[in-house]
């Protein structure tokens, strides 16, 4: 009998897709997920979900679901989380419970009945500002940008108020937690690597950048970048872009994520390390509001261009995905404007409810937007 992987939140987006690329590789899957009403709407299971997955619903804080899910189970994909850095800032109890509580009741079952390892969704927002280098040529691991101030220059500067220039940044460049989504993902990582060691289990963490491709939950203000655009475009509205749109990200498609965690789940040299997972480029966020556009035949909608920040926010954090490459021998290998293309033909079938000007409001009615 083939080996059970339980993957945790492995209804949503990214773990369908890890869970398909596990049937694949001939596992079994179980997946724990509430199925709650902002991701999957009301639906009893997705549609997307592969019918060979044992689907257990229920929610990662509920100790005897979680006591039921382990048993049997070779290893663990722990994905279960609320997502969204903009929305921890007011949902904050929701967030810590979930994020931090959920992952200390899958430990907690998992000390009475450890696994062979375990593979954690960490995140790349654990960074906050990535990597920079100063006027100098020194490395510079604590950029930090005050509130800003109208007029204000965007990019951190140092203290003598020269601009920084933003490097790929690597797994050594040391946290700086500027949300409460990236409190609770370091605490999930920290969590995992502290006790699966302990108690004769391997754990892995998987820093991911900015995922994206089919299966997105386009009426979910909250969620990747990519899809709130693609959602606001099919409604015919202009991508809602805040600053100046020219902060940098990494965006890397949800197959090779996918991919990253087969790999990480087997590879003897990913036993207790933390690697990014991304393509290893980096894209302006307007640059790819135009290139979503262009993709889904709109090249005429531009997206806003607010001014404005919200607050958790970081201007410019990109990977250095050398480490995985060396370790792991994992490398990204879809290119980015076929996996636009894909994604585009997918939203076309879609419907999406546009909730980014309510999800707008609620920011601004909070103070959480300047």
């Amino acid at each position: 009998m083939s080996a059970t992987v339980l993957i945790t939140g492995g209804a949503g987006f990214i773990g369908r897709h890890v869970a398909l690329a596990l049937l694949e590789g001939g596992r079994r899957v179980r997946v724990l997920d509430p199925l709650i009403a902002q991701v999957h709407g009301e639906s009893a299971r997705p549609a997307e979900l592969d019918p060979e997955v044992e689907l257990i619903r229920a929610d990662i804080r509920d100790e005897s679901a979680v006591r039921t899910a382990v048993a049997g189970v070779d290893s663990v994909i722990h994905l279960a989380a609320e997502v969204g850095v903009g929305q921890s800032m007011y949902a904050v109890d929701r967030y810590v419970s979930v994020n931090d509580h959920g992952t200390a009741v899958l430990m907690q079952a998992l000390i009475e009945r450890p696994v062979r390892r375990v593979v954690v969704a960490s995140s790349m927002s654990i960074y906050g500002e990535g990597l920079y280098r100063d006027a100098d040529g020194n490395p510079v691991e604590t950029a930090e940008r005050a509130r800003p101030a109208p007029g204000a220059a965007w990019d951190p500067v140092d203290a003598r108020g020269r601009p920084l220039v933003p490097l790929p940044t690597p797994e050594w460049k040391r946290p700086s937690l500027a949300s409460v989504y990236a409190l609770t993902k370091y605490v999930q990582e920290r969590l995992t690597l502290t006790l699966a060691p302990a108690y004769g289990m391997e754990g892995v963490a998987l820093r991911l950048f900015n995922v994206y491709g089919p299966g997105q939950a386009l009426s979910n203000p909250y969620t990747g970048v990519l899809a709130i655009f693609a959602s606001r475009l099919a409604n015919r509205a202009r991508p809602l872009v805040f600053e100046d749109g020219a902060q940098r990200r990494d965006f890397v498609h949800v197959s090779d994520v996918a991919r990253a965690f087969v790999v990480a789940l087997d590879h003897p040299a990913a036993a207790g390390g933390v690697f990014n997972v991304a393509s290893g480029q980096d894209r302006s966020v307007a640059e790819i509001a135009r290139e979503i556009a262009a993709a889904m035949g709109r090249p005429d909608i531009e997206p806003e261009i607010i001014g404005k920040t919200r607050i958790g926010d970081i201007r410019h954090c990109f990977a250095d995905a050398s480490l995985a490459r060396t370790a792991l021998g994992f490398v990204a290998e879809r290119d980015f404007r076929e996996g636009l293309a894909e994604l585009a033909e997918w939203v076309a079938r879609q419907e999406a409810r546009d909730n980014v000007a309510e999800a707008r409001r609620e920011l601004e009615a909070r103070g959480l937007v300047a």
